[in-house]
């Protein structure tokens, strides 16, 4: 058997090793466009900044050490040009050499991965414009910091390779803009979640340009202005196209594969194609939303290697099947650690669900126990099941941790309420006797009893301020006094029991804390003595971070850069 396999990034570099494996004697051959192999695009920031100093690092196998461990012909500089199923032939050409020819196969896997979006603007092809995606683009804008010396950078997009660029072009000492359409970074974070990443990065003097159009790019005076739809263009050294990527399917198009979602190749869960005898992995294929059972494009290299793993499973003679991706992610964000899995509440919403969200701010280890940081986390699950459905947190420490053990929950088909029996690991310098992702389960459990009503950030503007409902908050008066919402009278929860016939019975109650722990407090005595109160989700900080963080972007100056 002949395999031939396009693309040896992820994917394919999985699939070619895992063929090995089932199939000692199988003809395995790899075609990369690129110059390298099985690299780790993750990485390619970090190289940037100095981070990882050896270029080495950042490839895990070369073709030489492929073939010695594997006996895996892996050609690099070599772009396949066409398919030819039909007389099961790839077209292939030899970039160094511009040799063409044709290369039979018995078995086709594709995985081209994605590309740069390139949007079609004027000024696309400026010098001085830059995309981040292969080894040699990092070496490219590598080249040009250390013989140009570049100040200043605008960075076009707001997702991954943005926010770790950012940082690693900040270590530089460069200044560094954001700028993107939406009005938040990392759309896989719900906005209230995004605010706490915004506070961050902006700590750390980067500017953001949230919901701002890009429509050119023009040289002046020695560098770039990047041209702003309704709004004063933003003038930097270098500019790095970071809009996120498109699958890379000319290839299939032109054969005539089943395309899906944005172009990819469409797959079944043993990731055939359309086509006979021709498999695709990665970037590139429409899966399955594990939690929505929806078609989706994510870009990921954990699915990506499990896919090509399923793949030459398949090809060898098994029945391997994909179940289908849930996006887990995490990102470093300077000092910050953001992570997310499943949906968000956004997307569960606009995927048709009906989604509820309790949020916590723990802290990352047992409070007692030096050096404890907080941590804010967002459960959405769906009300009614009460099925875990996606989460997200941001903070400073034990923040993998908890996204990993959630991220295997929603795998193991478990509801939020669920949460709280799951048997973790404790001790005073990693956890707490009850770690936040029990807490995560209590709540839910609490809302599902009844035991609890809340009340969440966007429904604050609409409470009544004519006295009709009680606006409590049961923070301490020095917290209070450091700010509070409006509206909102001051009791401190160990005073409440005394101070009672100050709440005007038959009327609503609706409390707010720093965190959310003390006015479920408050809430429960307001219940035992006949008030209908209501918590609000996450507290004041939480409120305080989303919507000063909304009032930095609404209060943006013209040029859509923060003050």
């Amino acid at each position: 058997m002949k395999v031939v396999i396009i693309g040896g990034v992820a994917g394919g570099a999985t699939a070619a090793a895992r063929l090995r494996r089932l199939d000692e004697t199988a003809e395995i051959v790899v075609f990369e466009r690129s110059g390298y192999v099985s690299y780790a695009n993750c990485g390619l920031p970090y190289y940037i900044g100095g981070v990882i100093e050896d270029q080495a690092d950042l490839t895990l196998q070369t073709p030489e050490s492929f073939f010695a461990r594997f006996r895996v012909d892996m050609r690099v500089r070599h772009e396949v040009t066409a398919l030819h199923p039909d007389r099961k032939t790839v077209c292939v050409r030899n970039l160094e050499t511009g040799e063409e020819f044709e290369e039979a196969y018995d078995k086709l896997l594709l995985s081209p991965g994605a590309k740069p979006a390139q949007p079609r603007l004027p000024g696309v092809g400026l010098e001085k414009l830059f995309t981040l995606r292969t080894v040699e683009d990092t070496f490219r804008i590598k080249d040009y910091i250390s013989a140009h010396r570049p100040r200043s950078a605008v960075l076009a997009g707001g997702g991954f390779i943005s926010l770790e660029l950012a940082e690693n072009l900040r270590e530089l000492g460069m200044e560094v803009t954001i700028v993107q359409r939406p009005k938040q970074l990392m759309t896989p974070f719900d906005p209230d979640m995004a605010a706490f990443m915004h506070g961050e990065v902006r700590r750390h003097g980067v500017r953001l340009a949230l919901g701002r159009t890009v429509e050119g790019f023009a040289e002046r005076d020695g560098g770039v202005d990047v041209l702003l739809k309704d709004a004063d263009s933003l003038h930097a050294d270098m500019v790095v196209l970071a809009i996120g990527v498109a699958p890379d399917t000319a290839l299939a198009k032109a054969a005539g594969l089943e395309l899906g979602l944005k172009d990819s190749i469409a797959v079944n869960d043993r990731m055939e194609t359309s086509v006979p005898d021709i498999y695709a992995v990665g970037d590139a294929v429409q899966v399955k939303h594990f939690v929505t059972g929806q078609n989706a494009v994510i870009s990921l290299a954990g699915p990506a290697n499990k896919q090509g793993r399923i793949a030459a499973d398949n090809i060898c003679g098994g029945d391997s099947r994909y179940q289908g991706s849930q996006g887990s992610s995490v990102i470093k964000v300077f000092g910050m650690t953001a992570a997310a899995t499943g949906v968000n509440e956004t997307a569960a919403k606009q995927a048709g669900l009906d989604a509820d969200a309790v949020v916590l701010s723990p802290m990352s280890h047992a409070g007692y126990y030096p050096g404890g940081k907080l941590m804010t986390m967002k459960a959405v699950f769906e009300k009614g099941t009460f099925r875990l459905l996606g989460a997200q947190i941001v903070g400073y420490e034990g923040v993998d941790k908890r996204i990993d053990v959630l991220a295997t929950a929603i795998r193991a088909g478990m509801t939020a309420v669920q949460l709280k029996d799951l048997d973790l690991a404790y001790a005073p310098p990693y956890s707490s006797a009850k770690d936040p992702v029990n807490m995560a389960g209590f709540m839910v459990e609490n809302l599902a009893k009844g035991v609890v009503k809340q009340f969440r950030a966007e429904d604050v503007k609409d409470l009544p301020r004519d006295g009709s409902v009680t606006l409590l908050d049961v923070r301490t008066p020095r917290e209070y006094a450091g700010g509070h919402i409006e509206g909102f009278r001051n009791i401190p929860v160990d005073e409440l029991r005394e101070r009672l016939r100050e709440i005007e019975p038959g009327k609503s109650v609706y409390v707010i804390c720093q965190s959310g722990l003390r006015s479920y407090i408050a809430c429960r005595i307001l219940a035992g003595h006949g008030y209908e109160a209501y918590n609000f989700a996450g507290g004041f900080r939480f409120y305080d971070a989303v919507t000063g963080d909304r009032r930095l972007v609404e209060a943006a100056t013209a040029c859509g850069m923060d003050r």
